[in-house]
């Protein structure tokens, strides 16, 4: 399962970060560009927190 989250939020993070280069090299448009950027970031804010929760320590 850990694995499996971590691949989504991976492709969340490659959806913040390749559409920007794609509008630069005028690949992709703007408005392709916002909608993956959308995609990648809610990705990534719905899956990246159920891995990288810190487990407590009982003293």
């Amino acid at each position: 399962m850990t694995t499996l989250l971590k691949l989504i939020s991976l492709a969340g993070l490659g959806l913040t970060l390749v559409p920007s280069f794609l509008v630069f090299a005028r690949v992709i448009s703007w408005e392709s560009h916002a909608a993956l950027m959308l995609v990648g970031t809610v990705l990534w804010f719905v899956s990246a927190p159920f891995w990288m929760q810190q487990t407590r320590q009982q003293p």
